[in-house]
């Protein structure tokens, strides 16, 4: 839902700019870099803090290989 109600409102910001005849709000190197470094930040301290909650999703998350579970296991079964 969020998702969707983000790029609703991304639309939404790109038909206006383009109406009023406006440039495209865009971040300049300095700002865009400290938005990369508060959402790096941001989800650093989450994973700290909700380390108590179960990560329901690992499965899912390609390790250092950058394979799933699932891929490993379908790996396996070839070559096993």
């Amino acid at each position: 839902m969020k998702v969707l109600l983000g790029l609703l409102l991304a639309l939404g910001v790109g038909i206006v700019c383009g109406l009023a005849g406006l440039p495209l709000p865009a971040p300049l190197a300095l700002t865009g870099a400290a938005l990369v470094l508060a959402m790096s930040a941001g989800y650093e301290i989450v994973d700290r803090l909700a380390s108590h909650r179960e990560a329901s999703q690992r499965g899912n998350c390609g390790g250092p290989d950058g394979y799933t579970g699932a891929a490993r296991i379908a790996q396996k079964r070839q070559s096993g």
